[in-house]
């Protein structure tokens, strides 16, 4: 994959640079050891996932265009985590993914190989079921409730400030139209969830192109 305006190293730096602003605690260097160790696999999943986003150029990551950098640091933090149990260098990247780009996104989350986020900002996600091929948008939370967790499965598009919360289950390739909470609640396959009466939900057939905008399937 082509780094614009960057080399594997330069873009090493580039990331270590912008860790030593977030977290000036003086661990630079090990810090750059830990994310070399893991960057080819890392980058590697964001190729698979840039490459299946339509709106982006394949085989191309631009660190400067705000949404891959986000998915980037996540995937990063999450491969570290994954392979060496570490939990140093994670932490300083999830830290610097709000920092930038104002999401939380933990790095114990089990992302999909496939995601689009429109804009990062005032997303939130816990730890859930997430399905791939997901669309995020601003100001969108998945969260828990004690032991109930939420089930979100593929082909989901979650508009901007919609809420998927506790044991509610998105099911495949349903939307949750713009502000809409989806707490406790069951959204069926291949529908559009709208605000309804009384705190309820009313729901449409999905268009059937939508997805296609997102995604090259």
């Amino acid at each position: 994959m082509k780094l614009v305006d960057h080399t594997r190293a330069s873009l090493i730096d580039y990331v270590t640079a912008q860790c030593a602003h977030v977290v000036p605690d003086g661990r630079e260097a090990a810090f750059r050891a830990t994310i070399e160790a893991h960057f080819d696999e890392a980058l590697a999943r964001l190729h698979r996932c840039i490459n299946g986003c339509a709106p982006w150029r394949p085989d191309a990551f631009n660190v400067l265009q705000s949404s891959q950098h986000c998915i980037f640091l996540y995937y990063l933090s999450n491969t570290i985590w994954t392979r060496s149990g570490d939990t140093a260098a994670p932490t300083r990247l999830f830290l610097m993914n709000k920092a930038f780009n104002g999401i939380d996104l933990f790095y114990e989350i089990a992302m999909p190989e496939v995601f689009y986020i429109g804009h990062s900002v005032g997303i939130v996600l816990a730890k859930a079921t997430y399905g791939n091929h997901l669309v995020l948008y601003q100001g969108v939370t998945v969260g828990r409730h004690k032991t109930d967790i939420p089930a979100i499965g593929e082909r989901v598009v979650l508009y901007p400030q919609s809420s998927v919360i506790g044991r509610a289950v998105v099911e495949d390739g349903a939307v949750l139209s713009q502000g809409v909470k989806a707490i406790n609640r069951r959204v069926p396959k291949d529908q559009v969830a709208f605000a309804g009466p009384d705190g309820g939900l009313t729901f449409k057939p999905n268009p059937p192109d939508l997805i296609g905008e997102y995604f090259r399937l």
